[in-house]
C-alpha cells in the first residue's frame, strides 16, 4: 500500500469541509467523549495463531527450568569470573553532548510544529509515529544493545546547558541535586503511571495535535523541574523516560566507564547496580507490569470478563473504566507476586538481610523480562509503523514535500500478514521472550550470591523467584498465540 494514506496539504483546506470551522472546532473537541473506535497506538496482530503452542510453552517453561538447574550447580567463582569479562574497545570525551542534545530539541520542536499543523492522520503525521513507534518502540531495544544513547539524544540537556550559561548558573554535572530524597523514583513513578495510562487507555493518543499538546507539556514541565531541582536530580528521578531508559541501559554489551567504551556480557552491568529504594522497585515492575497489560487488554478472555463481544469491540472510548481498572489491578497483583516470591526465597535461605534490601536488588533481575517483552509485543509495529514513519518525515507536514526520497515509498504491510509471516515472527518473538527469561534467571542468581555468599543459600533463595519466572513465561508465550481483539 502507499504511504500516503491522505491527500497532503487539501485535507486541510476549509474549501473541502462541508461543516463550517465553528461545527468542526466542535466535533474535534467532542470526538474523544464519543464511544466510538478511536486510533489505535500500535498496528495489532491480524491473525490468529494456529502453531502448536503448547510445545512452545511447554518447552520455555522447561528451558527456564532448566537454566536453574544449570547455574545451581555452577560454582559462584566460575559464574563471577563469566561476568567480570570486559573487551576494551576506544574512548571518546562528552565535547559533542550538548550539539547532539540541541539538534534532538530541534527535531523535538519540529515534530511539535507537525502534530499541530501537519496531516490530521496519524500514520501521515510523523509526530506519533516518531513517539510510539521510533522512540518509545524502537529505541528502548537500541539501549538495551548499544547503551545509555538517551543521555545524548533526549532533548533537555542541551537547553539546559545553555539556560545554565546564559543566567550563570552551575554546570548540568555539578549542581547538586535539590529533589528532596524521600521522593526516590516517585516523581517517575506517577509520570510513567499517566504516560501508560495516555498510550493504553485514552481514547485518541495517536491523535496528533492531542499528542502534541501532551508531548509540548511535558517537556515544558520537565525544563522546569530541572532547572528547579537540578539537571541530574530530575532526569534521574523523575523524568521517566530517562530513569527506565538508564535501568534498559544497563543490560546493554556495550559499557561506558570514564569516557572509555568496553564490551561486556548482556546483563553483566545489572549485577554492580546498588538495590533500589521502594519506589525503584514499583518503577521498573510498572514498566513490566504495563506492556503485559497491553497485551492481556486486547485479548478475548480478558474483555469477556467484563461481557465485552471481542468481535463487536465498542472501541477504547467505552472500555476507558475497565481499562484504567486493569492497569491498576495488573501491576499491583505482579507486585504483591514478586513482593511474596522475594519474601518466601529470604525466609528460605535465612541471612540478615531485610526484604527491602532483597527486592531492591533482585528487581534489576525484570530488566531482561522487561526488555524481551517490549521487543516480542512491539516488534510488528515496528516492522509496519517504521515504514509509515519513514515515508512520514520525507513529508512533515502533509505539503508533498520529499525530503529523504521516501515520501512515495510503498509500505509493505504484508510482511506481518500470512501463515510464512506467522511462523517466523511467532519464533522470533517466543525466543526473545525465552531468552529473556534465562537470561534474568541468569542475572537473579549473580545478585543472589551478593544476598547470600554460600551457593546453596543463593540457589535455595531463587526457587520461589525462578518458580515465577517459569509461570510468567507460559503467560508471555500465552498473550502472544491467544486471538485479540481491536
Amino acid at each position: 500500500m502507499s504511504g500516503r494514506t491522505e491527500g497532503g496539504a487539501k485535507d486541510r483546506d476549509a474549501a473541502d469541509n462541508p461543516l463550517g470551522p465553528r461545527s468542526l472546532a466542535v466535533a474535534l473537541a467532542l470526538t474523544p467523549l464519543l464511544p466510538t473506535p478511536a486510533f489505535a497506538h500500535a498496528s495489532d496482530r491480524g491473525h490468529v495463531l494456529l502453531l502448536p503452542t503448547g510445545y512452545y510453552i511447554a518447552g520455555g517453561a522447561f528451558a527456564v527450568a532448566v537454566s536453574f538447574l544449570v547455574l545451581a550447580l555452577l560454582p559462584p567463582a566460575a559464574l563471577d569470573n563469566f561476568w567480570r569479562r570486559r573487551l576494551p574497545l576506544f574512548a571518546f570525551g562528552d565535547g559533542l553532548r550538548t550539539i547532539v542534545s540541541l539538534f534532538s530539541f530541534a527535531g523535538f520542536a519540529l515534530l511539535i510544529a507537525a502534530g499541530l499543523f501537519g496531516s490530521r492522520d496519524p500514520l501521515s503525521n510523523p509526530l506519533p509515529l516518531v513517539i510510539w513507534t521510533l522512540l518509545w518502540a524502537g529505541f528502548t531495544l537500541l539501549q538495551g544493545v548499544f547503551g545509555d544513547l538517551w543521555s545524548w539524544l533526549n532533548p533537555w540537556y542541551g537547553p539546559c546547558r545553555v539556560a545554565a550559561r546564559i543566567f550563570r548558573l552551575r554546570s548540568n554535572e555539578a549542581q547538586p541535586s535539590r529533589l528532596p530524597k524521600w521522593l526516590g523514583f516517585w516523581p517517575a513513578f506517577i509520570l510513567f503511571s499517566a504516560f501508560a495510562w495516555f498510550e493504553l487507555i485514552d481514547p485518541a493518543p495517536d491523535d496528533p495535535s492531542r499528542l502534541a499538546l501532551a508531548a509540548g507539556a511535558y517537556w515544558l514541565v520537565s525544563v522546569v523541574a530541572m532547572l528547579a531541582f537540578g539537571y541530574c536530580g530530575w532526569s534521574r528521578h523523575g523524568e521517566f523516560l530517562s530513569v527506565f531508559f538508564s535501568m534498559v541501559a544497563r543490560f546493554a554489551p556495550v559499557q561506558r566507564e570514564q569516557g572509555r567504551l568496553s564490551l561486556c556480557w548482556p546483563g553483566a552491568k545489572l549485577l554492580a547496580a546498588e538495590p533500589l529504594p521502594v519506589s525503584g522497585t514499583a518503577f521498573l515492575l510498572l514498566t513490566l507490569s504495563s506492556v503485559s497489560f497491553d497485551g492481556l487488554s486486547k485479548t478475548f478472555f480478558w474483555l469477556g470478563l467484563f461481557g465485552v463481544n471481542p468481535l463487536e469491540f465498542p472501541g477504547r472510548s467505552a472500555l476507558i473504566g475497565i481499562g484504567s481498572f486493569g492497569l491498576v489491578l495488573t501491576f499491583v497483583l505482579f507486585a504483591a507476586v514478586f513482593g511474596l516470591t522475594v519474601f518466601v526465597g529470604q525466609r528460605l535461605a535465612g541471612g540478615g538481610h531485610s526484604f527491602r534490601q532483597a527486592a531492591g536488588l533482585l528487581v534489576w533481575s525484570i530488566v531482561p523480562i522487561a526488555l524481551a517483552y517490549h521487543i516480542a509485543h512491539y516488534l510488528t509495529v515496528l516492522l509496519v509503523d517504521g515504514q509509515y514513519a519513514l515515508v512520514a518525515l520525507s513529508d512533515p507536514f502533509a505539503l508533498g514535500w520529499n525530503l529523504f526520497g521516501t515520501a512515495d515509498r510503498m509500505v509493505e504491510a504484508g510482511i506481518v500478514a500470512g501463515a510464512g509471516s506467522a511462523r517466523w515472527l511467532w519464533n522470533l518473538q517466543a525466543g526473545v521472550i525465552i531468552a529473556g527469561h534465562v537470561l534474568a534467571v541468569l542475572v537473579a542468581h549473580g545478585l543472589a550470591w551478593r544476598l547470600h555468599p554460600q551457593a546453596s543459600r543463593a540457589a535455595l533463595s531463587q526457587l520461589p523467584l525462578t518458580l515465577l519466572m517459569i509461570a510468567y513465561t507460559m503467560f508471555g508465550l500465552w498473550l502472544l498465540a491467544t486471538p485479540t481483539a481491536g
